[in-house]
Parts: C-alpha cells; structure tokens; sequence
C-alpha cells in the first residue's frame, strides 16, 4: 500500500541518487548474494521498497536452494504520522518475496505491519544507490544496488553503525547476513541470554540464541532466553545505537571486533535500529516498540528467601522465625517444588504442606506485612485422577506432535504442555490459578523450567527437527531437540515449535501475569526463568541456577545488567549460590551485592547446606547493614521503578549510562549504578579487605559515613577500605536521594518519616525525585491513577543553600500526610563551621534555627550539615533555605 503524502511532509526526507554503481563481472555476481533489480518509495515519504533477485549460483548449497526473490522495507517517519516507525527509529525487513515465512506475531510485539508494494519486474539495468534519510532523524538508511548492501548511518557526525557485506544468504531454514563494525571503536553489549565473564561482549566470540535448561554456572553457553538485541557505544561523542533482530528463531550470532554475523535458521530478517544517542534513549526507543516494563509491587523490593529442600511447614515457620529473631529484613517467604503433592501444579502435599495449616501460615505472614509466593511448572502431570490434567484434557489445551498431544517428562513424571498460543489454554491457566488460590491465597508466582525443559530427547519425526544448520546448542552443537519440546511439534492455529520455541517463557508469563490480575485485582508479580523480547511487561527474572561460587557472584553483574538493556529491569541472582556449598565469607559478600540487585533473593538448592542469612554471624552482621541501607533506599529504587515503566531505563545500570563519554566506563562491570548516581562496589574476591572502585569525575560521598571519597575533575581508581561486614556504596554530587527509616518490612518502612540526602555538586546543585503509590494498584501514573510525584532540586549561593520542590502530579491521599522530617546537605563550601544555620521554610524563619542542633560536620574541605525537626508536607510544594553565619 503506497500512503497520500501528508501536509507539509516533503521537506523532512532527502532522496538522493548516487552515481550508478561501476558494471560488474560474472565472477563478481557469483559471489555476491543478491541484486536489487528495482526500487519504489511511498510517496509519503519515509518508506523504500526493493525487490532483489539472487545473483548467480548463491553460497553454501549444503544448506539448501536460496530464495530467488527478496523483498526489502525500509521505514523512517516523521513525528507527524503516527503510522509510520517513530524519527528516532529505523525499521529494515527482508523477507521471501513470494511467499510468507514465519515472523514474531502482531500478539507479542504489536507493531506496525509489514506493508508490501507491486514493483516491476527487473528491467536488465541496475538501479541506483539510494538513501532514505528524514531531516528529524539521525539515522540514514542507504541502499547498495550492485551487488546488494545497506548501510546505516548517523547523519550528524556520518559515523557508519551498520554495514553489511553482499554476501547475504537467504534460505528456507538458513538466513545469514553480516555487519562491518569499527573494531577499534565499538562497544558492544547485550545479546542474550549467556553467563558471560565480562558485559563488554568479547571479540570471537558466538551468541547462540536457543532457550534451554542450561545451568547459569556454565559460562558462554545458551541459557533460559533470547534477546537478539545488543547496544552499541563509541568514543569522542559517546554515541550509542541499538540494535535488535526480531526473530524467535534459533540462531548464531558471531562477534569477530570488526564483524557481526547472524546465522539464523528460519524466519525473516526484521531489524530495528535505535538512534539514540545517549544509551538512556536507546533503552527508551527500545522499549517503546518492545513494551515498556511492567511496574512491579512495593513489597517486591524488599528481602526474599527461598530454598529448594525446605522439608515441611514447621520448616518454613521456623525460618521466618529465625529472620525475626536475627532481627534481619524479610518481605517474601517463597516455596520450590517440595510443596507440591507429587510435583502436581496447584496441588499440596498433604502430609508436609496441609492446606489448612498452609493457609494459616499465609494469613500470619500477611497479618505481619509479609509475603507468600510459590513456584509452578508447565509440565501437567497426565493422571487420570489429577483435576487440573482432566479439566486440561477436556479443554484440549496441551501442545500437539504428529495428531495427538506431545508426551514430555519432568519432575511428576509425564506431562503435557500447555500451549498458551492457545485462547482456552490461557482461560484454562487462569481458571487453575484462581481455584488453586482458593486454597492457598499465593502474594505471586514463580514459573521455572519454562523453555521448555524435558527430561527425554524427543526422536526426529521430520526434517524440522534436524535442520541443516546445526546452531551451537550447549556449546556443542547438539540437537535443537535435545532436553527439550520436539521442533517438529505444533501449536495452536498451525504454529511450528521450530519457529515458535523461544516464545513459550514469555507466553506463560503474559497468561499468569494476566491471572493473577484477573484474580487479585492487584499489580501482579511473576518471575520466570525462560524470557524473549518484550517479557518485560510481564515478569520479572532471576538468572538461573548459579553457583555458589566467586566466578558466579562476579558474573552476576554481567547478566543483571544485560538484563537492564533487554527492557526486564526487576532482575537478580540467588544469593549466596544455588548449587554447591557456600561459605560464611562468600556468603556474606554476596549479601552485600544481593542487597542491591533490584530483585534481591537468597535461594539454594536441595541438598547443599542451609544459608540463611542469619545462620553466620558475619552474614547476619552484613545483612543488617547491606539490607538496612537497601530499606532506607526503597523510595528510591521504587521511584526507578517508576522511570523505568515509562522510558524503559534500568534501575541498575552500568557506569557509562550516566558517564558515556568517560571511555574508561566502558569495561566497569564489577559495580554498577542504582539510578544515575548510586554507586555499588562490592568485594568479588576471597581474602579481600579492600577493593579497587573507579569513580568518574565528579564529588562521591559514602552512604554509609556519609563523608567525601572522592572529588576529582577526572575519572580515577581508588582503593577502598571493605572490612568483611561492610560494601561499599557512594552517591555522586548532584542527586537528590529520597530516603526512610529502614524496617524488618516494606509496609512498615513506608510508614516512617521521610529523609532528603542531597549531594552536591561542583557547582553547588543537586535533583532528585520521589514517585508514590499504594505500591499495588494494577496500573503506575495511570491517567486517573491515585499517585504522586515530586520532583526536587537544590542550588547553592554565597550565603546557603536552597532544597524546593516541585509538585508535578498529586492524586495520592497519604502524601498530603507523609513528611519530610530531616534534610541532610553534603558538600558544602564552608572554610569553618559555621556559627549559625538560619532555617527558612516558605520564606518563614523557623524555630529550628540553632546551629547546636544541626550536626555540622567536616569532611576535608567541604561540609555537612542536617537539617532536623522538619515537617514538610511530601504532597506540598515548599522551600527550605539554610542561611549560614561564621
């Protein structure tokens, strides 16, 4: 379909024809792909059509015919047509031109469809080169005739982001294309989902892409999802671009520093190129098409504990018993398997886990502001006897192979598989989940082995199952059948599980996130291991079965940062290691990081020692503090939540989010930032009683002590003290922290007075915000939600210094009543301690204006001070000065 041009539209778009690229020879033609043999754009502008036909013979014959035909969109847009890609992005997908192939459904990423025109037919000469270039945009789309290549390019400095070779391979089960990089000036991260030593992705390297039940602990290897997604940051400027190739397909993709090449085995080849620049507008372009992510529940970040092996009920109560007793922080008490009746979903066991019993535990733990969240499988258990297997048989749900249910095993022994392509699967799914909360009313759920993991190799039944490229499954290539649902299975409305397989993570999760919201009422929290492009609406993840080892506590910022680009903010690892045995010092460093994962939970596996936080002595010690800090900060990291569902930003993100243009960010991945100005260095090795921090230029005070760490004009290492109950967590001047009273629960942390911690900068300036809810309605900053947020900002003069606050949305009831009782100013410029602090609030002197009662405080040449015995409305604009007489 070819668009009217809109009013006022033609200035926006460039067209521009090249010279006409030389004549070339046989030769040339047999190894290249494809040629473009004609060209058409919409006369609105911002849409280029081509056709291609392959030239000569095509490559690598083993792995079948190449398509003769291709077809090419490539779309830009301007602002002003909302049918079209957005100015800050570049859609180019190429596809058979004859016929239809598979691609991610309109139901995963809703997006705009591919819109097809009649071109002619090739007419002997080669066109022209062409570019699609919109005046809005940054990025510039060419078109290489002979033989066929694009290019993408950023207008403003002409930096070329994405070049591919004309070597393009377009089979029906075998699609290759790849990418010149700038190997002296690309950074690249993402593409997941791999427990990888560093996040900076390392040359020769291969990314297979194919969700399987692969332990964390195994380095380099596919693991639970696919995210063909990866960013890309370049010196001078600190540009960054992203780029994703959607595609639910198994793939290989090899990283050779000055290539990229995809090696995919179905589908199409749809890619997206984000703009950017700054990597926080590559996350939000990104997650504006994916979806941006779901908002997860205040209780969410507070303390959870879990641990596959706990015997019984008396086991579960004394746990709980043992945090409150410790007098150590928890939120979540969370059950594995060992609840189940035989390993049957939504069933209990009636001797150990009695569902009276069980539900008067429940009914304790929300009395005490306390959560209950248990694990489910897909594996339906195929028993005559088993409710939930003959309501599901009666339904027809289950996943077909070959005429007739698909027959898998996992932990109850044989199962079938929902297949939540399936409308009735998914009411079927819900209806389990709301009857099995009758019984046991579960806070949220826990969905595992959802790749999906079997424990038998389904036998080949047709060529789907052995494609003719063997992508790196496991590291060895082994088959794509292999430990998990046969490729040659069927979903609903004729799905093949060949293309549709690393979906089923994120299937699973929409429909339980839809349950549990149908059913509560409530903003829904579910965890799932398996995860695709986009899961981030629906659930929050861990990384896995990790290991209770040092590599594994290191190799936990790698991934939770991944994560962080793949639009699933809301990510963490097992704390203290899920296999083998941990240890008091191990344990207790990674509490120390754990408290500061966005999702922050202890879990291990059966039959490994217990560990508790409160077992050892020094990790009870650094539990309090770690998680201590962690609870004052909860307005904090709930307000990135809040950023974080409307522009896509993680809540912990690498260095170079906030110092893209300090090129020495770029290999930090042991800390990171909560927000754009907390800094986590945590302790990563054993018999370390000190640990090497970078801090970018700029002011760093210790939240802790609060005094000055550093203070430089450029990025430099400093050895930090970290005696063994201590991590090391700094801000950096110019952020304006919201803070509370910390508590053993979120609830009753929330009812504490509020505190401001402003940093100063260089300058004397500091901005923050505080956004506040009920912490579990369904929507966050609905259009007619009941919430508030505030924005703050301080600015220092000769005579003190400023704090106002600026009401940008105010529909949320207790914050006219929650108050702000203490303000604490750090780095102020003050040659001696000042003999009085004058406290203006609204332009009023208040009675709190005794310099005795201030704490000032000395940190080298700078100071601090506290402002106490306030009582600022959080819902009320005001303005607090502080006057300072020597």
């Amino acid at each position: 379909m070819v668009w009217p041009p809109p009013p006022s539209t033609a200035h926006f778009f460039v067209l521009l024809s090249l010279l006409a690229a030389a004549p070339w020879h046989r030769a040339a033609a047999q190894a290249a792909g494809y040629r473009v043999v004609s060209v058409a754009r919409a006369r609105a502008g911002g849409q280029l059509f081509a056709r291609l036909e392959l030239a000569g013979a095509g490559r690598k014959p083993e792995l079948g015919p190449d398509v003769q035909r291709l077809s090419l969109t490539a779309r830009q847009s301007l602002q002003l047509t909302s049918f079209l890609e957005t100015d800050s992005r570049l859609h180019v997908r190429i596809t058979d031109a004859d016929h239809q192939r598979w691609e991610v459904p309109q139901s995963v990423i809703p997006r705009e469809a591919p819109r097809d025109v009649t071109l002619e037919a090739s007419t002997g000469a080669s066109p022209r080169s062409r570019v699609l270039s919109a005046a809005t945009s940054d990025l510039t789309f060419t078109l290489h005739a002979s033989p066929f290549r694009f290019t993408v390019s950023r207008r403003s400095s002409g930096d070329v982001l994405f070049d591919t070779s004309a070597a393009l391979v377009f089979k029906n089960r075998y699609l290759e294309l790849t990418t010149a990089l700038p190997a002296d000036r690309a950074s690249l991260y993402g593409l997941g989902e791999h427990t990888k030593r560093t996040f900076r992705l390392q040359r020769n390297d291969t990314f297979t892409l194919w969700n399987a039940d692969i332990a964390a602990s195994n380095v380099d290897l596919n693991l639970y999802g696919s995210h063909p997604f990866y960013l890309d940051v370049r010196p001078a400027a600190g540009a960054a671009h992203g780029v994703l190739l959607l595609n639910s397909n198994g793939m290989d993709v090899e990283y050779g520093g000055s290539y990229l090449t995809y090696k995919v085995i179905g589908g199409v080849l749809d890619f997206y190129f984000f703009a950017g620049p700054a990597p926080l507008d590559v996350v939000d372009q990104y997650t504006q098409l994916i979806g941006r992510p779901a908002p997860m529940p205040y209780w969410s970040f507070g303390f959870h504990q879990c641990r596959y092996g706990y015997k019984n009920l008396a086991d579960l109560e004394s746990v709980v018993a043992g945090y409150a007793k410790a007098r150590i922080p928890l939120e979540v008490m969370w059950t594995d398997i060992d609840y189940m009746d035989a390993f049957k979903d939504f069933t209990l066991d009636p001797v150990n886990f009695p569902a009276g019993p069980m539900r008067q535990f429940v009914d304790r733990l929300h009395r005490n502001g306390q959560k209950y969240v248990v694990i489910i499988d897909p594996g339906i258990n195929v028993n005559e006897t088993y409710g939930t297997f003959v309501r599901g048989m009666q339904q027809d749900v289950f996943l077909k192979r070959n005429g007739t249910n698909y027959l898998g095993k996992v932990w109850p022994g044989y199962v079938y598989f929902p297949d939540f392509f399936n409308p009735r699967a998914v009411e079927f799914w819900a209806r389990e989940i709301a009857l099995f909360r009758r019984t046991l009313p579960v806070d949220g759920l826990w969905i595992d082995m959802n790749e999906i993991s079997n424990f038998v190799d389904p036998a080949p039944l047709n060529a789907l199952d052995d494609p003719p490229y063997r992508i790196n499954n496991s590291g060895v290539r082994r088959p794509i059948n292999n430990k998990t649902t046969p490729a040659s299975a069927v979903h609903y409305g004729g799905v093949r599980e060949y293309d549709a397989h690393n979906l089923f993570g994120f299937l699973e999760a929409r429909a339980t996130h839809g349950a549990l919201l149908a059913d509560t009422g409530r903003r829904p929290f579910v965890l799932s291991r398996s995860t695709f492009v986009g899961s981030g609406r629906y659930t929050a993840h861990w990384t896995g079965d990790n290991a209770a080892t040092w590599d594994d506590l290191r190799y936990s910022i790698n991934t939770m940062l991944s994560f962080g680009l793949f639009g699933i903010p809301m990510v963490g690892a097992d704390i203290c290691g899920f296999g083998g045995n941990t240890t008091e010092e191990l344990c207790s460093r990674w509490i120390q990081l754990g408290a500061f994962y966005p999702f922050a939970r202890d879990h291990s596996a059966i039959g490994t020692i217990r560990r508790e936080l409160y077992l050892w002595e020094l990790v009870a010690r650094s539990a309090r503090k770690a998680l201590g800090l962690r609870y004052r900060l909860l307005p904090y990291m709930y307000t990135l939540m809040h950023e974080a569902h409307t522009t896509g930003a993680p809540i912990a993100r690498p260095l170079f989010f906030s110092y893209p243009k300090d090129v020495a960010t770029y290999g930090v991945d042991r800390q990171f930032l909560l927000g754009r100005g907390v800094l986590v260095s945590p302790v990563l090795e054993p018999g370390a009683t000190t640990v090497d921090a970078y801090f970018p230029a700029g002011r760093w005070f210790s939240l802790f002590d609060y005094t000055l760490a550093v203070a430089s004009t450029t990025g430099k290492r400093v050895t930090l003290p970290a005696p063994a109950d201590t991590v090391n967590v700094h801000v950096a001047g110019g952020n304006i922290l919201p803070l509370q009273l910390p508590a053993l629960t979120t609830s009753r942390a929330r009812q504490t007075v509020f505190h401001l911690l402003v940093a100063l900068d260089e300058d004397g300036s500091a901005s923050g915000e505080l956004f506040l809810d009920d912490g579990e309605s369904p929507e966050m900053a609905g259009p007619r939600g009941e919430w508030s947020l505030v924005r703050f900002s301080c600015a220092a003069g000769r005579d003190g210094v400023t704090v106002r606050s600026h009401v940008v949305h105010n529909a949320y009831g207790p914050s006219r009543k929650l108050v702000i009782g203490k303000v604490m100013f750090l780095g102020l410029h003050s040659p001696a301690p000042p003999r009085e602090f004058a406290v203006y609030v609204n332009g009023v002197k208040t009675a709190n204006s005794m310099g005795g009662a201030l704490g000032y405080q000395r940190s080298g040449a700078l100071g601090a001070a506290q402002v106490e015995g306030l009582s600022l409305a959080v819902g009320k604009a005001f303005e607090l000065k502080v006057v300072m007489s020597s």
